[in-house]
């Protein structure tokens, strides 16, 4: 395989924790003598805090698999701990290492991490070699098809990614011969000092999980898609809203966890999808499994070419809302403690399980902020941050901004009910009951209004509402209206201060415009894709 000068290589695993359609892993194998496959567990991403012990297991699986599939290829996982800015110079210096490879990521912290980490490189003599394969396309390519502005609405996206094709077909995973002469040095003491962590010493209590039902790694992932793609009909009319959100199993893919952590390709996803339609009737965008994968790529490039995307202040689409701060009120919320059975059943999975229905999450982010609660969604992005095992931050951001009808969706009156939005596809209440087990004996017409029923029904169901169970923490049809004549004034607003801004600004209301590229950032643009 050496072709010039034999290299020692790093890759660099961060999300993409994958073998297949890995072109940055292929990148490090080519004239490679030496490859040390690494994982950083860097605090800023890996803090206790902000982590919940549901994504600290999918971590760990995903790197257990990782390794094991390394080692299939005469090779091994090295976990490191530490900022990245530090560690590297260290392993430069340890390991002789001419060449590090890793796969694009657009987060802010992540750029910023990157450019430092570059900057260090080149002071060690180290070739930096990064590839696009965690979305579609290259976002900051659809930016300048759109005269460099994220799109903002589907439609623009959709018109944007028609010129530029179909994605990048997905590489094939590295085999035995393509290890050949591409040796990883390993040795006894690097299982103690380089092994992957236990939840145990990642500061985790084992003892307190559930039953996994989402097991991370690439083998697990690429099973559940082998699984789904059999299912050629389902896939074929699959339409998002018409999924059930409290149905007691998904009535979804559950594949997105897969793709946050970069198990499963999102180009791997999209082309096998082509397969099954091929030829085939079939559902389309925004509604198919394609169209989620492009809603996927819509945030991602919205994160990209919009700056604060994850904060209300100084991001250039977001409408300013007077958002109250309430403790209490959150802390209900986050607890599964707002007397709504509904809400706190999905708020009680969501703790469980580390994943929830697309439209559970619209239910209970509506609730928290502009139906009931009038919370910033930047508290429930926090929250959905540290539970949910699919928390991307493009994702994450760009959903509670159009549910809270901050930014993308402007409807704001119309509002999910905390009662009737469940009561349509589970009237018996068989969610509730699973979830919030202190309920399951109230009758199918108390159960998701448990404070409506008799004081002789609560007692034969074995719970009071007010001393068991919470009494509702607003009366939903009052707070509701007084909230959409709060929105009503942000908007109102927002709209006299666009008119008053209009002749100072051409791109009123758009993603901030680019500044025309450099050669230097031509020519980067130019490696990149290829």
């Amino acid at each position: 395989m050496c072709r010039g000068m034999a290299h020692t290589c790093v890759h660099w695993f961060r999300k993409g924790l994958r073998l297949h359609d890995n072109p940055a892993l292929m990148a490090a194998l080519r004239d490679c003598k030496e490859l040390y496959p690494v994982f950083i567990l860097d605090p800023h991403l890996h803090n206790n805090t902000c982590v919940g012990i549901n994504r600290w297991r999918f971590l760990v699986g995903a790197l257990k698999d990782l390794d094991c599939s390394l080692r299939g290829l005469n090779s091994r996982l090295f976990v490191v701990r530490g900022k990245p800015e530090e560690v590297f110079p260290e392993l430069f210096d340890r390991w002789k290492v001419t060449k590090l490879t890793y796969e694009y990521d657009t987060e802010p912290y992540s750029l910023s991490r990157d450019k430092t980490v570059a900057t260090l490189a080149k002071e060690h003599g180290v070739e930096v070699i990064y590839k696009i394969s965690h979305t579609l396309y290259d976002t900051e390519r659809i930016i300048e098809e759109n005269s460099g502005k994220a799109p903002l609405t589907y439609n623009r996206m959709q018109v944007i990614v028609k010129t530029l094709g179909p994605p990048k077909r997905p590489v094939p995973a590295p085999t035995i011969e393509d290890m050949q002469g591409a040796m990883t040095p390993c040795s006894e003491n690097h299982e103690k000092k380089y092994g992957i962590p236990t939840l145990e010493e990642l500061g985790q209590d084992a003892a307190a999980l559930g039953e996994e039902q989402f097991p991370g790694g690439e083998q697990e992932a690429l099973r559940r898609l082998d699984k789904h793609m059999k299912r050629t009909g389902w896939v074929c009319s699959f339409e998002k809203p018409q999924t059930s959100p409290n149905s007691l199993s998904p009535s979804t893919t559950v594949l997105s966890p897969y793709v946050t952590f970069g198990c499963l390709s999102a180009r791997t996803f999209w082309w096998r999808l082509a397969e099954v339609y091929q030829g085939k009737k079939h559902s389309s965008p925004p509604v198919s499994l394609h169209g989620q994968l492009l809603w996927r790529e819509f945030f991602y490039t919205a994160s990209v070419g919009i700056s604060n995307f994850n904060k209300m202040e100084g991001n250039p689409v977001c409408t300013q809302v007077d958002w109250d701060t309430n403790p209490e009120y959150l802390a209900a919320w986050r607890e599964a403690r707002t007397g709504f059975p509904f809400i706190d059943a999905i708020m009680t999975q969501l703790r469980q399980e580390g994943w929830i229905h697309h439209l559970a999450r619209h239910a209970v982010a509506c609730f928290l902020t502009r139906g009931d609660l009038w919370i910033s969604w930047e508290e429930g992005q926090k929250v959905f941050e540290e539970l949910l095992l699919d928390g991307d931050w493009a994702l994450n951001a760009g959903n509670w901004q159009w549910l809270s009808a901050s930014a993308f969706f402007h409807q704001y009156f119309r509002v999910y009910s905390p009662v009737a939005f469940g009561k349509k596809t589970d009237k018996n209440g068989d969610y509730i009951k699973k979830y919030l087990p202190l309920l399951k004996k109230f009758p199918a017409e108390y159960i998701y209004e448990p404070w409506k029923a008799p004081r002789s029904v609560q007692q034969a169901a074995g719970c009071i509402v007010g001393k068991d169970y919470p009494q509702p923490i607003a009366k939903h049809e009052v707070i509701s209206k007084k909230n959409i004549q709060r929105m009503k004034l942000a908007y109102a607003k927002r709209s006299g201060d666009s008119a008053e801004s209009a002749n100072k600004s051409p791109v009123k209301r758009q993603g901030t415009k680019r500044k025309a590229p450099s050669v230097v950032d031509m020519l980067k643009k130019k490696d990149r894709r290829k």
